[in-house]
Formats: C-alpha cells, structure tokens, sequence
C-alpha cells in the first residue's frame, strides 16, 4: 500500500481548535458491526483535528502498531470482539494489537450491535472488564438500527467519537511525533 501524504497541521488560532499544535497518532480498529459503514465519515472527521496525522506504511506487525500509536480508538466494537477483548482472545491483527497494548496509552471504544445482543447480561459483563483494563467507552446510542429494530446498541454519531478523541487528545497532552 502506498503510503498517503501527511497532513499539516493548521495553528490553533486559524482553526478556532484548544487542541495543541502536535502531531499525533491515532490507530482505528474496525470490527464486522454493520456500523463499520460509517468508518469513511468518522475518517474524515477525524482528519480534520490538526496534528492527528502523520502518515503510515505497510506492512506493519501488531507491536510495530502499538508503538506507533499514540491513542487507539475501536469503531465500531461490534459483540464478537468485545467478548474476544474481554477474554483475552487474540486471533486477528486488531486483537493482537489491543492485547499487545500500551496501557499507559488511551484506548477509546464505541460499542455496536444490535439491541438484543446489547441487553443480554453478559455485553454489561464484557464491557466492565474493558473499561477496567482502563479502555473508555464512547456509549452505544438508541436509534432505529440497520436490521429494523430500534433500541440502544448503535454506534455513537460520529462527532460524538470526534469530540471524544479530540477532548482526550487535549486532556492527556500527547507527546508529539518525533
């Protein structure tokens, strides 16, 4: 894969942002929710915080991306990987990477699936154990889902998972690209 341009960032007074001129990584982990149809959205959005992105190129191992990044973020983490990150089951690079991560660092979570799958006992189980690995859930919204149902278990809109990223990005004061 050719690797794409790095974005500049913009001064934080042309672009009204609190968040400092730096350059940041950010790793988005995608699961087979059908949530996951709004990955090029939530993509634009986030490249639009300056200093997010720098640029990458493949191919890259599991430890090679964990240090790579500065901050991860799972959108969406459909019922599959949740239990798979809650267990410690690492079959693929996205969970390979979790388990290999850095818990010094921040990792975002935005979990989707359909309202049944949400309600049942063990999804609350699954998702208190994240959280006490020290992961952040950005919460599942209620809304009319993909498959007709309507009830909580979408994924967060997409500014929310933004703001969410951009507001740790500030709080946490990222140390910049070297």
């Amino acid at each position: 894969m050719e690797p794409f341009s790095p974005l500049e960032p913009k001064a934080a007074a042309e672009t009204g942002s609190s968040v400092p001129e730096k350059k940041f990584r950010v790793l988005v982990g995608v699961t087979g929710s059908v949530a996951a149809l709004k990955l090029p959205l939530l993509i634009s959005e986030l490249l639009k915080i300056p200093g997010l992105w720098k640029g990458r190129s493949d191919p890259v191992l599991h430890i090679e991306l964990r240090r790579w990044a500065d901050l991860m973020l799972v959108a969406p983490l459909d019922a599959n990987t949740l239990a798979k990150l809650a267990t410690g089951i690492c079959d693929n690079l996205l969970t390979c990477v979790i388990r290999a991560w850095d818990l010094r660092k921040p990792l975002l979570f935005c979990p989707a699936m359909n309202t049944a799958m949400w309600e049942h006992p063990i999804t609350a189980q699954q998702v208190e154990q994240l959280k006490a690995f020290g992961y952040m859930e950005i919460p599942c919204v209620v809304k009319k889902l993909v498959c007709g149902d309507e009830g909580r278990g979408a994924m967060a809109e997409v500014w929310t998972i933004a703001e969410s990223v951009r507001r740790v990005v500030a709080e946490r004061d990222l140390p910049a690209q070297s």
